[in-house]
């Protein structure tokens, strides 16, 4: 998360920030300073606790996640402030001994996919127990979620999930030509052919084939029609 704030300059004061008071709410475990072509040197330079503002600063520290612990039972609690202190000790770098940015650390075999020859399918009946008696449970879906690192495997995952939902699939395609308005030549239609434009991938939009059943959740990040809704929906 970048936190961008407008500082008022109209009190003509020498103090930092006119004398007002800042907040900067992040991890900066996770969200380093983007430099072009900068190696570890430069870029540990650029983030915030290198500034000349850094001892200036008060840091506050959080030790109660209360979404996560409220009415819950003390088991449930236990095992959570568990394994955040094994994320913040992996963040502060104080699993698997001294390093000097590398190390080789340990999971916690909780945490492990022991299936080797089909990890997707273990670690979809590890997130997604008994999912087909829980269909219409809009809670079962909102307190779970699988992350992956690439586009790839989330589509595989995607694929898998929706092969498992009894009906009738549904394919809807993208347009895939380029908008008539444009002056298009000859050249730009042979590099932008429709397989071209199916074939691409990108991260904000879904790609050119999507395949849907009913009742399989669906989740809209983003509203592009505004005037006839709110910005942000979530929806079956």
């Amino acid at each position: 998360m970048n936190d961008v704030f407008n500082i008022d300059t109209s009190l003509n004061s020498d103090i930092r920030f006119g004398g007002k008071v800042i907040v900067f709410g992040s991890d900066f475990r996770q969200i380093l300073p983007i430099v072009p072509n900068g190696g570890r040197q430069e870029i540990v330079n650029a983030s915030l606790c290198s500034s000349y503002l850094w001892s200036k600063c008060k840091l506050l520290r959080l030790t109660r996640n209360m979404r996560l612990t409220v009415g819950r039972s003390t088991a449930d609690v236990e095992e959570i402030n568990t394994f955040a202190k094994w994320l913040l000790d992996l963040g502060e770098g104080n699993v698997g001994g001294p390093n000097d940015g590398e190390a080789t650390i340990e999971i916690p075999q909780d945490l492990l996919i022991t299936d080797a020859s089909d990890p997707i399918a273990s670690l979809i009946d590890f997130v997604y127990p008994s999912i087909l008696e829980n269909v219409d449970d809009h809670n079962y879906f909102s307190e779970r979620a699988i992350l992956a690192p690439k586009n790839d495997v989330v589509h595989e995952i995607y694929d898998r999930l929706l092969a498992m939902f009894p009906g009738e699939e549904k394919e809807y395609l993208s347009s895939d030509s380029l908008c008539p308005s444009e002056d298009v030549n000859s050249t730009q239609q042979r590099i932008y052919s429709p397989d071209v434009l199916n074939g691409l991938k990108i991260s904000d939009l879904p790609n050119h084939r999507l395949i849907l059943k009913v009742g399989v959740p669906v989740m809209l990040l983003r509203n592009i029609d505004q005037r006839n809704g709110s910005t942000v929906q979530g929806y079956r």
